[in-house]
């Protein structure tokens, strides 16, 4: 039994946040949830009470660099060092560039691209004074590959993808031992494309494949506990960043062509719906979103990615066999 890590989540309340904390739970590790809204906040940390969990939540606007600094050190103070930092807060804009604003914009990149910042700021204060832990970023396929209707959201995930490759070479010419991990993300079943703010005459989703969120709960604690330097988790998002590095042209002219109707259903959008990008929404939202009967709830590429040596050795095998069997026949 491994002792209990001290994991901050950031935006832990719902979606893949809410997925990644209760994957945390089920090790035994003590967990601080950052996040804007206090009831989902009490709800959370009242549910891991309950499982025996050592809980805190604390309400934070990660676009706040102070909030989030004051609640890293509230976390040391109640809960303990702090081994694993999760930034998982995001928000977005469905909406055409031209029909985007400067506020909406700037709200964006604050709260993603500076909120992940501000996150691994703090982290980072704590841990290389210690020379010990681990930070993950939850990045997005489309961090490599961005998409119409979407540009604040794919900008700000694409900064972040830029702010840790720097961060990371800084860390290899220091010979630090604290370890930074993106996990890139392929379409997920979360409360986003309910409460997220949407100028689309259609209700949003995501662009299918859909899949749910424990399967990103699982990459991110697997992510956090060995370290490697990214992982995408699902085919699209494997499929997404490969062709974004070799056929770029291709990936615009197919996004041209799907992403538009691939975003939105078929369903009006309601004009007065809340949104929350820059007040919270109040509401029973959980890890998933509207999509449970469309969502898969496994993911073969992620199941190889996490077996891939024995996947590899099971594979040198059947060809040394294979060889064999060939060798005995031809003589």
């Amino acid at each position: 039994m491994h002792p209990p890590n001290v994991v901050v989540v950031t935006g832990g309340t719902a979606g893949v946040g809410l997925a990644a904390v209760r994957a945390f739970a089920q090790r035994g590790d003590w967990i601080a949830i950052l996040a804007r809204e206090p009831d989902r906040l009490a709800r959370v940390c009242s549910e891991l009470r309950d499982l025996g969990i050592l809980a805190l939540g604390i309400p934070v606007d990660v676009a706040d660099a102070q909030q989030v600094e004051a609640a890293a050190s509230r976390i040391e103070l109640e809960l303990g060092l702090i081994t694993i930092w999760v930034n998982n807060v995001s928000t977005t804009v469905f909406a055409p560039v031209a029909e985007t604003t400067a506020a909406e914009y700037r709200r964006v990149t604050e709260v993603v691209y500076l909120g992940a910042v501000h996150g691994t700021l703090a982290a980072l204060k704590r841990m290389s004074a210690r020379n010990h832990g681990c930070i993950v970023q939850t990045g997005s396929a489309l961090a490599y590959r961005s998409i119409p209707l979407q540009s604040a959201y794919c900008g700000a995930k694409a900064a972040i993808r830029g702010f840790t490759d720097s961060l990371r070479s800084e860390l290899v010419h220091d010979h630090s031992s604290v370890r930074l991990t993106m996990v890139h993300l392929s379409a997920f079943n979360t409360p986003q494309f309910d409460w997220c703010r949407s100028k689309l005459p259609r209700r949003a989703q995501p662009v299918p494949p859909i899949f749910q969120p424990e399967i990103a709960g699982e990459a991110i604690v697997w992510a956090a506990t060995h370290g490697p330097r990214e992982v995408w988790v699902g085919w699209p998002a494997a499929k997404t960043i490969l062709s974004s590095r070799f056929f770029p042209g291709l990936g615009d002219r197919v996004a041209a062509r799907q992403a538009y109707e691939a975003q939105q259903t078929q369903e009006p959008a309601h004009p007065d719906r809340p949104d929350n990008l820059f007040v919270p929404v109040v509401g029973l939202f959980a890890a998933h979103g509207r999509f449970d009967n469309q969502a898969k709830s496994t993911s073969a590429q992620w199941w190889i990615c996490v077996h891939r040596w024995q996947v590899s050795a099971a594979i040198g095998v059947a060809a040394v066999a294979g060889l064999l069997g060939l060798f005995m026949i031809v003589r």
